[in-house]
């Protein structure tokens, strides 16, 4: 048996952030990425952050909004967002955004 690897570009990054007068206030980033599964890709939300000095304001809120109208427009029919299984708040951001907590995540650390 041979195993062969190869580069594919099934994936792209777009970059949302939320600014004012020039002032970056936070951002982040939805991965568009296709597989051989499925006929559509799934978005993955990576990288969420509001400034501490804006937190509390809905601003981190508008952001996701704002990625799942973006995820719709690139054709997404899922958006996958992670966190730690012990950050509650990050749970409880993804749950009033109607994210519903959908498994399991495993990973190995390379460095």
């Amino acid at each position: 048996m041979n195993i062969t690897s190869k580069k594919e570009n099934k994936a792209y990054a777009i970059k949302i952030v939320a600014e004012e007068n020039g002032n970056i206030l936070g951002g982040a980033y939805l991965y568009i990425m296709f597989n051989d599964l499925h006929t559509k890709p799934f978005g993955f939300l990576e990288n969420v952050f509001v400034k501490e000095e804006y937190r509390g304001g809905g601003i981190g809120s508008k952001l996701v909004e704002a990625v799942i109208e973006e995820a719709k427009k690139q054709g997404c029919y899922k958006i996958i967002g992670t966190s730690r299984n012990t950050n509650s708040k990050v749970h409880d951001f993804y749950k009033k955004l109607n994210f519903k907590d959908y498994g399991k995540e495993y990973r190995i650390d390379l460095i």
